[in-house]
């Protein structure tokens, strides 16, 4: 079994990483640091923990662990490592947005890897630190990603994406409170969503043109993100001119994700709830007469946090991708 340390445990992706590692059958938990609950119970911040688990959260850390779950706020994980300075044995995992873009992926002497399964598997299976991608940017290119690797990105792609409330973090805000948010709908951050970033990085590296060219370009992408009157989960659309038809669409993302154990293509009409509380990825292509319409289902949480991060772990150390994330969706 390997020891594991959560640092910032308080908040929605730790206390979905906890709940996950609990009951990992290669993994324990050796220590959930918090600032601000030291010496408290876990299940104080999560209270569906009562009765599961008896750690309770700590300001001390062990340098030493196996590996270490990065789970603070934006900004905060370089800072942290730099007065906090772990093993050189330990793997990081970190869910912030510090080290996703390629011009921050290294620090300290460390290196890390865009942790994407679908797309960098072989080059996770063997690093030792990962940028957890994030929520929005998981949802929109496993949506694209097979268009761009096949160079089919040409036209400008509209994008509409509904997420919830989870996705603004625990601190209540002005529009993330339950009553502003519930029966409610709004934009936010439209044309200028800080995912677009790592989305257009990853897709033009996987749009290369087989290792000549190490970028290629990509059309304008048009994201209006939207605030949903819901918890968790990421349901978005996306539509661009595609010169084929159908089939050859499917064809594809069939192709690209043959293999993947969490992404996959529905024949039908997919929707949220479908996905929530799993770490799947569910798409549905749709043709209309030159717009391919691309519709994808997350749980923003599990595959576009706390799960996927938990499935970088597996393959990190030679694990079954699979392993101790057979949930369950909430469908009703």
């Amino acid at each position: 079994m390997i020891q594991i340390g959560i640092i910032g445990g308080s908040g929605y992706t730790g206390g979905e990483l906890i709940r996950l590692l609990i009951h990992h059958p290669a993994a324990t938990i050796n220590f959930v640091y918090s600032r601000t609950k030291a010496g408290a119970p876990l299940y104080s911040a999560h209270e569906d923990l009562l009765g599961t688990t008896k750690l309770c959260f700590t300001d001390h850390v062990n340098p030493k662990v196996d590996l270490v779950f990065l789970c603070l706020g934006h900004g905060h994980s370089k800072d942290f490592l730099e007065k906090n300075p772990f093993a050189e044995t330990t793997k990081i995992i970190d869910l912030s947005t510090d080290f996703r873009a390629q011009a921050n992926a290294s620090f300290l002497g460390k290196t890390f890897v865009y942790g994407l399964p679908e797309k960098n598997k072989s080059v996770i299976e063997n690093a030792a630190y990962i940028a957890n991608p994030g929520c929005f940017a998981t949802a929109l290119q496993l949506a694209l990603l097979p268009l761009a690797k096949a160079q089919k990105l040409r036209h400008p792609v509209h994008i509409n994406g509904t997420t919830g409330s989870t996705g603004a973090g625990i601190i209540p805000g002005d529009s993330t409170h339950n009553s502003w948010r519930n029966n409610n709908l709004s934009w936010y951050k439209a044309f200028n969503h800080q995912h677009l970033g790592e989305v257009r990085e990853q897709l033009s590296s996987e749009g290369a043109d087989n290792g000549v060219a190490t970028k290629a370009e990509l059309p304008p992408f048009y994201f209006i993100p939207n605030r949903g009157a819901f918890s968790r989960g990421i349901f978005a659309t996306l539509y661009t001119e595609y010169e084929g038809d159908i089939e050859s669409a499917k064809a594809l993302y069939e192709s690209y994700y043959q293999g993947a154990p969490y992404t996959h293509l529905s024949e039908f009409p997919i929707d949220l709830k479908q996905v929530t509380n799993t770490n799947q990825c569910h798409l549905h292509l749709h043709k209309h007469e030159d717009q391919l319409l691309i519709t994808v289902a997350i749980d923003n949480l599990l595959k576009g946090a706390s799960g996927q991060a938990v499935q970088n772990m597996n393959l990190i150390f030679g694990w079954e991708e699979t392993l101790g994330l057979q949930l369950k969706a909430n469908r009703f």
